[in-house]
């Protein structure tokens, strides 16, 4: 006698996330992201949250994002970062590559040893999965860094 059972299957969901840029120019469909300050222009508004926020954008394989995830959002001077939750979205979503930026609430966008013990992990992490870390960008008060700029990455 056959018997019916029931699974659990997974379906990825997207969903409009409204962002304000300084400038509406920096995104538009087919834009290909190619240096850190383009990414700073799209994600400025970062620089003003009180938390900080970890964001991956997944790119495909021409440099153009295809979607955004807010990874996580902490308090005032962390937050919580896991390479499975980076690159869980990132498998559903196709990513070719990731941009990782978060800001610092306090202004200063120096990376402190958790944001490069962070960063290592993911790009190892990437490594294996064959899903790059193209850059990490720290968002603070009217300045920025990038891991790639900064020779970390």
């Amino acid at each position: 006698m056959m018997k019916t059972i029931k699974m659990k299957t997974i379906r990825p969901v997207f969903e409009t996330l409204s962002l304000t840029c300084d400038d509406e120019v920096i995104y538009r469909t087919g834009t290909r992201y190619t240096s850190p300050s383009q990414v700073l222009g799209f994600m400025s508004s970062l620089k003003d949250e009180a938390k900080e926020y970890f964001i991956a954008l997944h790119l495909d394989g021409k440099n153009t994002i295809s979607c955004l995830e807010v990874v996580s959002i902490g308090s005032l001077n962390q937050s919580v970062v896991h390479p499975r939750e980076v690159f869980k979205t990132a498998l559903l979503s196709s990513a070719a590559g990731i941009i990782l930026v978060h800001n610092h609430p306090s202004g200063d966008p120096k990376p402190s040893d958790a944001d490069r013990t962070t960063t290592r992990r993911l790009a190892e992490a990437g490594m294996i999965l064959g899903i790059k870390i193209l850059d990490h960008i720290i968002i603070g008060d009217g300045s920025y860094f990038s891991f790639v700029e900064g020779g970390m990455l």
